[in-house]
């Protein structure tokens, strides 16, 4: 079976410092921030026991394609990719809340929905909506930054102001980024025959300047069902056919965990393991419209720390 990174330990030259995210791994080098992104994988804000082989990858590839096709309408910390699994860019100062905009009305939102929850983040749901409907326009539902081991907490624009977490001013312009973003990556998803449901963005500033941050449009942060069907799936009352992580969650619920406190993940067999990975692959190949390299998956440690050292060496 193929091999999967979970955990890295570099010391590269010049490093200040090193966070463990829930599936990233952020060195301070300098300047910059060099983020590998391991094979990794989480949800209901746990890191799951097994790693997903060539997840890292894929996840960023499809970042660094993404931050490319939107850098015209917000500056954005990629600087460089030295290696498949890694992206080096610019430092920032994170904003505590990330930026959740939704098209249409599914995962969490709609069960909330459905237990008679009318408003989400200070934003009102109108009566009468069936799951995976579309919003008339899309609406921003962010959530605050939380540490590994807790739960995101929902949100409205208002608490972000009235708690100093972002200045009005600055609120401002994230919800607009925000939604130029979400209208960039649903046309390209359109282009590709997938709908972009819903997504997340981090955003931060670098001498004053808001830049966005980590992962854009990929399945770790993103949601996308296939165009094709969608409407008459929507009139039967039938699942949609869609790429995310949502099936990881569906799959741990299932088997009774949502990550609550004394429930026990369920078994990861191989088989599990690679079918989230073929999964993923799916995706990277339908939203990018490439195939998917795969390369080995032997020496990971030692080629990543070979090729970002190389990177650091040409400074």
């Amino acid at each position: 079976m193929n091999q999967a990174l979970t955990k890295t330990d570099y010391q590269f030259k010049g490093q200040t410092g090193v966070y463990h995210g829930k599936v990233r791994d952020v060195y301070s080098v300098g300047d910059e921030l060099v983020m590998v992104a391991t094979d990794r994988i989480s949800a209901f804000d746990v890191i799951l026991p097994k790693g997903i082989p060539y997840k890292g990858q894929m996840l960023n590839q499809i970042a660094a394609k993404f931050l490319d096709a939107t850098a015209d309408i917000v500056p954005n910390w990629k600087k460089a990719t030295p290696d498949p699994m890694v992206t080096v860019g610019v430092r920032c100062q994170g904003f505590p809340v990330e930026m959740i905009v939704r098209g249409y009305l599914c995962g969490s939102a709609w069960r909330a929905y459905k237990n008679g929850v009318r408003e989400i983040c200070g934003v009102t749901i109108p009566e009468g909506m069936k799951e995976n409907q579309r919003f008339e326009t899309p609406i921003i539902t962010p959530t605050t930054k939380a540490e590994i081991g807790e739960h995101d907490q929902d949100i409205s624009k208002e608490d972000i102001i009235a708690q100093g977490l972002v200045s009005a001013d600055d609120y401002a312009l994230l919800e607009k980024y925000t939604l130029a973003l979400f209208e960039r990556g649903s046309k390209i998803a359109a282009e590709r025959g997938l709908i972009l449901v819903d997504t997340k963005y981090e955003f931060g500033k670098h001498d004053g300047v808001i830049y966005l941050m980590d992962e854009i449009h990929t399945p770790d942060s993103s949601r996308y069902f296939y165009a094709e069907g969608y409407e008459e799936r929507f009139k039967n009352n039938e699942p949609q056919k869609q790429l995310s992580k949502e099936f990881v969650r569906e799959w741990l619920m299932e088997n009774g965990f949502q990550g609550k406190e004394g429930q026990q993940v369920p078994e990861m067999t191989d088989e599990i393991v690679m079918g989230i990975s073929q999964r993923y692959q799916e995706l990277y190949e339908k939203i990018t419209g490439e195939t998917f390299e795969m390369g080995s998956t032997e020496n990971l440690l030692e080629r990543i720390d070979k090729n970002v050292s190389a990177y650091l060496e040409k400074k």
